[in-house]
C-alpha cells in the first residue's frame, strides 16, 4: 500500500506518498481500507518532530479515518467486513490502509456521506470528552470556545447549542465570525480587535463562562481564570500559545472553579473506547438527525498531504481540510 512517510521532520515538504508494508489487525483490532483521513494540529505537530505517536502505535500520521472494513483481527465481533465505518486513531490514517482498535470504531452515522465521516471521530471525540464528559456542560450554561471556526471549534459550536446551551466564540476574520454564528454561535468576538474577557461579561451581564474550552494554553490563561463565572470550569486541549504560565490560584478559589487539561492520543484503548461508546450515545444520534454536521472546508488527494498542511498552517480555513485516499 501507499502511505505517507515522515524520513525527516520539517515542513509540509517532510511529508512523502510512498509505498509502505500493509498493516496487520491484531488481537481486538480491524483492518480499515482508507477513504478520506482528516488533517489535524497534532499531525502538524508530528511531522515537525514534536508529538511522536505513543508505543505501538502506526507512524504515519492521521488521527481519524473513513472507510470500509477490510478484515477482522481475532477476538473481533460486532463488525463485518465490508462495513462502512469511521475511526479514531492514534496514528495511521495518512495511509491506504489502518489497523484499529475495534472499540474506536463507529458506524458512519446516517444521512452523512462516507468521506466527511472522516471529519468526525476525533473532534466529536474531542469535544464530548472534554465540554461533557469532564467540564459537564449543561442547558441554559454558556459555553466559550476559542477557535471557534477551527474543527473542534465548529463541533463544539453544534453539540452546545444542541443540548441547549448559549456559545461565544473567538476568532480573527469577521468571515469566521459569519460562519460560527451560521453554526449557531451567540456571542461573538474578534480577538484581533476585542478583549474577550471584557466582550464576554458585557453579554453575560458580568457573569462570564459556565465552561470554556481552549486551544491556546499558557498565553490565555490568566485571561481565561477571569473569563470564567462562579463555579466555572476551563478545559485546555491545546499548547498553541505556549506551555507555562502562572496560574492565580487566589482567583481560582474565589469563583470555585476548576481547571482541567486532557489530551485523546495516548489514552489507554480502554478509555478512549469508552469515549468513542459516549460518543456513539449521544453524538450520532445528533447527527443522524440532522442537529449537527461534519464541516468540511476542501478535499485534496492524499498524495498531496502536504499542501493540505499549508492550508491548516495558514488558517484559512473553516472546520476540517480533508485528504481522500486513492
Amino acid at each position: 500500500m501507499h502511505a505517507i512517510t515522515i524520513p525527516e521532520p520539517g515542513g509540509p515538504e517532510a511529508l512523502v506518498w510512498d509505498e509502505v508494508p500493509d498493516p496487520v489487525p491484531g488481537e481486538g483490532e480491524v483492518l480499515v481500507e482508507v477513504v478520506a483521513s482528516a488533517v489535524n494540529r497534532a499531525d502538524i505537530l508530528q511531522r515537525q518532530g514534536f508529538y511522536e505517536p505513543p508505543p505501538g502505535a502506526s507512524r504515519h500520521p492521521g488521527l481519524e479515518c473513513s472507510g470500509r472494513i477490510a478484515a477482522l483481527g481475532p477476538g473481533v465481533s460486532g463488525w463485518n467486513v465490508g462495513d462502512e465505518v469511521c475511526a479514531l486513531l492514534a496514528g495511521g490514517g495518512y495511509a491506504q490502509r489502518v489497523a484499529v482498535p475495534a472499540g474506536q470504531l463507529l458506524p458512519v452515522p446516517q444521512g452523512v456521506d462516507l468521506r466527511q465521516a472522516a471529519a468526525l471521530p476525533e473532534v466529536t471525540s474531542t469535544v464530548w470528552s472534554n465540554v461533557f464528559m469532564i467540564a459537564q456542560l449543561r442547558p441554559g450554561e454558556t459555553l466559550l470556545v476559542h477557535g471557534g471556526s477551527s474543527g473542534i471549534g465548529t463541533m463544539a459550536i453544534q453539540l452546545a447549542k444542541a443540548v441547549g446551551a448559549r456559545v461565544a466564540v473567538t476568532a480573527g476574520t469577521a468571515g469566521k465570525l459569519d460562519r460560527c454564528a451560521e453554526l449557531g454561535a451567540d456571542i461573538l468576538i474578534d480577538y484581533r480587535e476585542q478583549d474577550f474577557v471584557d466582550e464576554l461579561k458585557k453579554a453575560t451581564d458580568g457573569a462570564g463562562a459556565d465552561v470554556i474550552l481552549d486551544n491556546m494554553g499558557a498565553k490565555y490563561l490568566d485571561r481565561n481564570v477571569r473569563a470564567l463565572a462562579v463555579n466555572g470550569r476551563l478545559a485546555i486541549i491545546g499548547m498553541q500559545g505556549g506551555v507555562k504560565a502562572e496560574l492565580n490560584i487566589g482567583m481560582l478559589l474565589g469563583k470555585r472553579a476548576a481547571v482541567s487539561a486532557t489530551s485523546l492520543r495516548a489514552r489507554p484503548l480502554e478509555e478512549k473506547a469508552a469515549i468513542v461508546a459516549a460518543v456513539r450515545e449521544h453524538v450520532w444520534p445528533l447527527v443522524a438527525g440532522g442537529h449537527v454536521r461534519p464541516v468540511v472546508d476542501r478535499e485534496l488527494p492524499m498524495s498531496e498531504a502536504a499542501a493540505a498542511h499549508r492550508v491548516v498552517e495558514e488558517s484559512g480555513h473553516v472546520g476540517k481540510v480533508l485528504l481522500i485516499a486513492p
